[in-house]
């Protein structure tokens, strides 16, 4: 063998081959080989699974110096491969209920610059003794004085380190909402590319952590750089094949059709160095919310909803459903149109409208909708949170006259623009008049709603201000007036998405099927994977039978283990050029490692990586059936927009085909020794076994299935419409 063929044996191309350990309270540093877990375990979420069951034990919440943040990259960050510069964080959640292990991923430079640094992962831990901010220049970190930074709004932070540390050095920082915990607080860097969907922004806060800046001078060199040339000519190559969109989404045919004062203009960007896909979009001509002079910010999917929520976001069935007899339709959600050919037998399927319900949450502006999103931004709060479930609670309370008992310090209306930015105000710090509590204690309305939405409706009193019935929304399928709670809660704490009912409508199968996702998760599950069809599958889901069928739950799996793989190579869900993309995971995974697996052998250790976190939701956090089916169950009770619903034998019957088909026990949710073998992980298996968390083979003797613990909360079925299928 030759020296050069050694080397490339021996080398760990696609990796910086350092993992960062940071002790915040005792100001140290120390270095992990890389090896140690990669790359075998990927990297991304892959290996911050695999991190935190090493390292943190049951008992551990949010607040906790123990609660370890886990920072991670993965082989295809830095290399050039388009869509690869996603980085992924895990720990602790603020924002779940309960609090929870969990995840967030993010575009932007951080991750890829953290590799330049020389870094995999940084393990962040402890509490700093006071307001700091960590900056890493390759080898070197500092542990320095933020009092300066602490209280500026995001930009302002961003900023300040760019003029102290040089253009070079990219930054990610948390906002006031941060620094005083407000649970939905996100950390932002690049002008709002966001680690959002936890509440890691308030961990960062309770850790005295203002944020981190990366300066590396190193490189990351894959393993094949012709295939890293190949895969940029490929990925993302339909947006660049002129195809007629004959269906607008929902986004531009209703929040993009609010006037704007000088017209709309927009941009697109990529959300990461090295995509060659641009897919954010760069609006100009907004209003800033501090100056008023004229400003471009980057916006997201839910951005455009600030603008009006008269009407409920609504899609084609091909967003989800593409057509094996027409190539050109696949990708089509990530394109956010449908380049579909209407010779096409399928096209009946796919360009079918689905949803739309009209329910007059609030009326088009563009000037107060681009300030709420800009203050989301530079105080650090959730976008999605804040639209879609505080503003539409606002709305839906206000209507039904459940607000006049609560003193907000000015009329509550989600029309005003005064209002939007008091009440946001009014979180970040904690403050406003005091109102009485569901136990008769009184705090100030903002520092009860910084606890995040599910938590304040049930400080205030679930029963009235969480299920109290929204009378506003109209079904434009059934011609009637349909019910939806005042709360857009769908579970662990978190706020609906693509649940088929108060916001984003859809069809039964694909918000069954986002439901299971969501409930075996602890947050949002549709911000790294959407459950995705083709025609003949969805043919054959309509003959099995919703909540009956097999092809759906292994469509539901898919999702589950490739949405792991997205988060662990890692690489963008939007831009493949397939529906079903381990394929091109394997490209990149071979042309930043060198290791040439099939698809099926990278799926297996994305599964792997699906196991331990189930572990790590056992031990930790007692997760079993009866949590998981009675937390994601009452919201699936209000109609969707056709009126259907599933009732809690129906519901269980798929959570059984589900159990079934992973190796779970029936009664606990809990997987059997022989599951836990099979992906070569019996080590964890005889931990459960030690803590009484594994079921006999072939399930536990006697189980019968609980009775629904609902009955007075299920609602009647309006009759149910069926979609096309052909």
């Amino acid at each position: 063998m030759s020296r050069n063929a050694e080397e490339k044996k021996s080398r760990l191309y696609g990796y910086a081959g350092k993992i960062l350990r940071i002790n915040l309270t005792e100001s140290t540093t120390e270095v992990i080989d890389s090896r140690k877990y990669l790359p075998e375990w990927i990297g991304g979420r892959a290996l911050a699974h695999r991190i935190f069951w090493d390292e943190v034990g049951p008992g551990v919440g949010a607040f906790d110096p123990e609660n370890k943040l886990i920072f991670t990259d993965g082989p295809a960050g830095g290399t050039g491969i388009p869509t690869g510069g996603r980085a992924v964080m895990c720990g602790i959640g603020a924002n779940n209920l309960p609090e929870q292990y969990t995840s967030s991923s993010i575009g932007g430079w951080v991750g890829t610059v953290m590799k330049y640094c020389g870094y995999d992962a940084i393990i962040i831990q402890g509490r700093a003794p006071k307001h700091t901010y960590l900056l890493i220049e390759d080898e070197k970190v500092s542990f320095l004085d933020a009092d300066g930074i602490w209280g500026m709004l995001i930009s302002e932070a961003q900023e300040a380190i760019f003029l102290a540390h040089g253009r070079d050095t990219f930054s990610m920082v948390i906002g006031p909402a941060g620094e005083n915990l407000v649970r939905d607080a996100t950390i932002t860097t690049s002008n709002d590319h966001t680690l959002s969907k936890a509440g890691f922004g308030a961990v960062f806060g309770s850790k005295n952590l203002k944020g981190i800046a990366f300066h590396g001078t190193g490189s990351i060199t894959p393993y094949d750089i012709n295939k890293v040339l190949e895969l940029r000519l490929k990925i993302g190559d339909y947006h660049h094949v002129p195809n007629p969109v004959t269906h607008q989404t929902a986004l531009k045919s209703i929040a993009y059709n609010i006037p704007a004062p000088d017209g709309w203009d927009f941009g697109k960007l990529a959300c990461s160095p090295g995509c060659n896909s641009r897919c954010q979009r760069l609006m100009m001509n907004m209003k800033d919310a501090f100056t008023g002079e004229k400003i471009a910010q980057i916006e997201k999917c839910v951005s455009p909803m600030a603008f009006t929520m008269e009407r409920d976001c609504f899609m084609p069935v091909g967003t989800w459903v593409q057509s094996p007899r027409n190539p050109r339709s696949m990708g089509a959600q990530r394109s956010w149109g449908i380049p579909y050919d209407e010779n096409d037998p399928d096209y009946p399927v796919i360009s079918e409208m689905w949803g739309g319900d009209t329910t007059n949450y609030w009326k088009g502006d563009f000037d107060k909708g681009s300030m709420m999103d800009q203050l989301c931004k530079e105080y650090g709060i959730d976008k999605w949170d804040f639209i879609v479930w505080n503003m539409t609670w606002i709305s839906m309370c206000k209507k039904e006259g459940l607000l006049d008992d609560l003193d907000f310090g000015m009329e509550p209306d989600p029309e005003s623009a005064e209002f939007v930015r008091y009440f946001i105000q009014l979180i970040v710090y904690r403050k406003g008049p005091l109102v009485t509590l569901a136990d008769g204690s009184r705090r100030p309305i903002g520092d009860v709603f910084a606890e995040h939405m599910a938590r304040a409706i049930r400080l205030l009193g679930k029963e009235k201000y969480g299920d109290s019935i929204y009378h506003g929304r109209y079904s434009h399928i059934l011609k009637k007036n349909i019910e939806i709670p005042v709360s857009l809660e769908a579970g662990w704490g978190q706020c609906t998405h693509w649940h088929g009912r108060g916001f984003q409508g859809c069809q039964k199968w694909f918000w069954t099927s986002n439901a299971i996702l969501h409930m075996l998760n602890t947050r949002d599950a549709m911000s790294s994977g959407h459950t995705h069809l083709t025609t003949d599958e969805l043919r054959t889901i309509q003959k099995e039978g919703i909540c009956h069928s097999p092809t759906q739950i292994m469509a539901i799996r898919r999702t589950e283990t490739v949405a792991i793989l997205t988060d662990s190579v890692p690489n963008c869900e939007w831009q493949s050029n397939e529906m079903f993309y381990p394929e091109q995971n394997a490209e990149q995974f071979y042309a930043a490692t060198g290791e040439d697996l099939t698809p099926e052998q990278l799926l297996m250790r994305a599964d792997r990586a699906r196991l331990v976190f189930r572990a790590i939701l056992m031990r930790n956090h007692g997760r079993c059936r009866d949590m998981e089916v009675e937390d994601a169950y009452p919201f699936l009770t209000y109609p969707d927009p056709a009126g259907d619903t599933v009732d809690w034998e129906e519901w269980n019957d798929l959570v059984d085909m589900y159990y079934q088909s992973a190796g779970y026990d029936l009664a606990t949710g809990w997987p059997f020794r022989s599951t836990w073998e099979k992906a070569d992980l019996g080590y964890m298996a005889d931990e459960m076994e030690r803590l009484g968390m594994l079921p006999p083979e072939g399930g536990t003797p006697g189980y019968v299935r609980k009775e629904c613990p609902f009955e007075g909360h299920v609602r009647k079925k309006e009759p149910a419409v069926t979609g096309n299928a052909g």
